[in-house]
């Protein structure tokens, strides 16, 4: 799912060539408008997807496809290509969306054509943002390129490293050439997923576009006239220089900064592409330059005059479903009791939000630009199944916008002390840029390391070794940028398994990292008094209630479909059966398609009382609805989500550990199954280990000590 949805799907034409182009917040005619001209084509328009929601929030953005990508057509007449067309195309989409002036953004060759198309049409732009440009100037070419370059159009007897950029070797081996090219523009570790979605931009075009593109030279080809025209450009410019680049040389950058008398940011040890590998400094970079050129006035931070305000904490609560926030509830409650000044503001989305607006906490309103990680994680599921991980790291360009959001909210409006219950843009990104920390930051989690699925081979190992490989060299690099970093549980609770080759385990690791503050739950009702709490809820002495319940995300329809459907065999073998189904706020309780004596609800406020009322359950395989369920001394049936590896490993060991609950798989969910494991369930005797009390409390002076 992409971040923030473009407004409009657009094509221009010129000479028989659709050009491709997206649209946001063009609505806001009073802000500026940011548009990003056609991008080199062995990539197209998405490769800026770190930038283009968060600052869409901020002004009118426009996006092109160049010709040859995306969503563009793909001519193979040379022609058809070259700086003139990209000038021409760019104004076109501008004259289509009534658009005079803009500030222009390219990387590589198409800030180049940026320059041209600033010098031929001043009046059309306001500013202009390079990232690494390319320039025609009298700098030396990098020696492995040139030589490579030199022989573009001969056959060679082999195609090693650079000599791959041939034509004779693009023609049957382009995807080889992109996986090579971008593994030499990001060289910064841990680049996985961004070298990922380049080389896929990359195979959406064709060698024969690629080649017809390569036959263009740039429209000046002198060095004198080239140089004059950037000095004569009077727009204000932002040079982005990256020292680690592999395609353009340092001195051609450092030329184009001091040809346009631009605004120069030097990125150390970034590759070629910083928008996609360090997409906040970029943001901020292009943020302030915009608001500069536009006049857009700066923040204002918010002050208290003349007296001391009260303590305030900004508190991140994950949204994918509801479990998180009844435990970070209870955690802001103790706080409050042993800091009775304290405030707490919420920065989270639906289906948390609503949550707590009804409970009478206050949610800030800069939550309402964050993008849905609900929704993301909804699209990545399949028929009870979700591969968390590669969804997590699907969920890269929300995660960005997530953490800008956050990012600016801090710099205008300052707390003294951030919680982030597995806030992860927030952890992340602040271990990437630990000069943007402004209070303290306290890390609560219930999970430590990222575990492959079997099915997932050796390419999956490697990726989640690579992720938690980064998180520890995070934490080795700035060990004291968590303030605290608390577990969720006791260190029995991790599993004890290997992060990786070379890495230590799990356990060993949050040992030495983290501070336990024991399972984390809000107020338990009495279990003395389960008989009145059963009639007060409306269950009848005598039944047998069955509560189902798959949380508060959208990802458990087809469970809660496969248990109805087992209604009528439970019933033959559990005398008194009362079936009770909820659905959560995310699923329409009518879609489950409940046969006759079904009890049906939809959000369920009170979703913890039923558990402690019921006699047996079943949910799927979320920590908070189990842990619940165990801490409740309720017998329960889980069906872990296929492919969650925090579901199938981490839940489950600790469900293991408490000898909690009976693990079913999904695939064997037929009517016969279900019933004969809710028989089990209810005639096994529960014999947990107890689930200390006093979890909340023990995190919350944790926190507390940091204000």
């Amino acid at each position: 799912m992409r971040a923030r949805e473009p407004d409009e799907q657009g094509y221009v034409e010129r000479d028989g060539v659709r050009i491709g182009y997206e649209t946001f917040n063009m609505a806001a005619t009073d802000r500026p408008a940011v548009l990003f001209v056609p991008i080199d084509q062995i990539v197209h328009s998405r490769a800026w997807k770190g930038q283009v929601p968060y600052l869409a929030q901020h002004y009118r953005v426009v996006t092109i496809d160049p010709r040859g990508n995306g969503r563009s057509d793909r001519p193979t007449d040379p022609a058809a290509y070259g700086d003139v067309h990209a000038t021409a195309d760019t104004l076109a989409v501008m004259d289509r969306l009534g658009i005079d002036r803009a500030v222009l953004v390219g990387i590589c060759y198409s800030a180049w054509q940026s320059f041209v198309t600033t010098a031929r049409h001043p009046d059309r732009v306001l500013g202009l943002v390079a990232v690494a440009p390319w320039i025609r100037d009298a700098s030396t070419p990098l020696p492995y390129r040139a030589e490579a370059a030199a022989r573009f159009d001969e056959e060679l007897d082999s195609y090693d490293g650079w000599f791959k950029t041939n034509r004779h070797y693009w023609k049957d081996h382009w995807g080889d050439f992109a996986e090579f090219f971008f593994t030499q523009q990001l060289c910064e570790p841990h680049s996985t997923k961004q070298l990922e979605d380049v080389v896929g931009f990359a195979l959406e075009s064709t060698s024969e576009a690629q080649i017809a593109e390569s036959m263009v030279e740039p429209s000046i080809a002198d060095v004198a006239e080239a140089e004059a025209m950037l000095r004569g450009i009077e727009a204000p410019v932002l040079v982005i220089q990256p020292t680690e680049d592999h395609c353009q040389p340092q001195e051609r950058m450092a030329n184009a900064a001091r040809l346009l008398r631009a605004e120069h940011l030097v990125m150390e040890g970034s590759g070629h592409l910083p928008m996609a590998r360090h997409p906040v400094v970029v943001n901020r970079a292009i943020k302030r330059f915009v608001d500069r050129v536009s006049g857009a006035a700066a923040p204002e931070q918010r002050r208290v005059v003349g007296t001391r305000r009260p303590p305030r904490a900004l508190y991140l609560s994950s949204p994918i479903g509801l479990g998180h926030v009844r435990r970070d509830l209870a955690i802001a409650d103790a706080m409050r009791k042993q800091r009775p000044e304290l405030e707490v503001q919420w920065l989270t989305q639906s289906p948390v939000a609503e949550f707590l607006e009804k409970r009478g906490e206050v949610v800030h309103p800069a939550s309402r630009l964050l993008a849905s990680e609900s929704g993301h994680f909804e699209a990545e599921s399949g028929e009870h199944d979700l591969h968390a991980f590669q969804a997590v790291r699907r969920m890269d360009e929300v995660l960005v916008n997530n953490f800008m959001v956050f990012d600016d909210l801090v710099e205008r409006d300052p707390f003294d002390l951030w919680v982030g219950d597995e806030a992860w843009d927030l952890d992340h990104f602040l271990h990437e840029h630990a000069e943007l920390k402004r209070a303290p930051f306290a890390w609560l989690t219930d999970f430590v390391g990222w575990v492959p699925m079997p099915d997932g081979g050796e390419r999956e190992a490697f990726l989640t070794a690579d992720y938690n490989a980064e998180m520890v060299e995070h934490v080795a690099r700035h060990p004291s940028l968590r303030d605290r970093a608390v577990f969720v549980g006791d260190a029995a609770d991790v599993v004890d398994l290997p992060l990786g080759p070379g890495l230590p385990s799990a356990r060993a690791w949050t040992e030495e990292h983290f501070d336990f503050a024991g399972y984390v739950m809000g107020d338990r009702p009495d279990p003395a008094g389960r008989d009145e709490l059963r009639h007060r809820l409306g269950y009848r002495d005598g039944e047998v209630v069955c509560v189902v319940s798959v949380g508060g995300s959208g990802v458990g329809g087809p469970l809660l479909r496969r248990v109805v459907a087992s209604y009528d065999e439970a019933r033959r073998r559990v005398d008194g059966l009362r079936m009770v189904v909820v659905t959560g706020p995310r699923i329409d309780p009518a879609s489950i398609g409940a046969p006759p004596g079904v009890e049906v609800h939809g959000f369920l406020p009170d979703l913890d009382l039923h558990h402690a009322a019921c006699d047996v359950a079943v949910v799927q395989g979320g920590l908070s609805t189990t842990m619940e369920l165990t801490a409740a001394g309720r017998p329960f049936v889980y069906v872990p989500l296929g492919h969650h590896f925090e579901q199938q490993v981490h839940v489950r060991h600790r469900l293991e550990r408490h000898r909690a609950g009976r693990p079913l798989d999904y695939r064997e969910t037929d009517p016969g199954r279900i019933a004969e494991e809710l028989v089990a369930a209810l005639t096994t005797p529960v014999d947990y280990v107890p689930v200390p009390t006093d979890g909340a409390d023990r995190a919350a002076r944790l926190l507390i000590e940091l204000v």
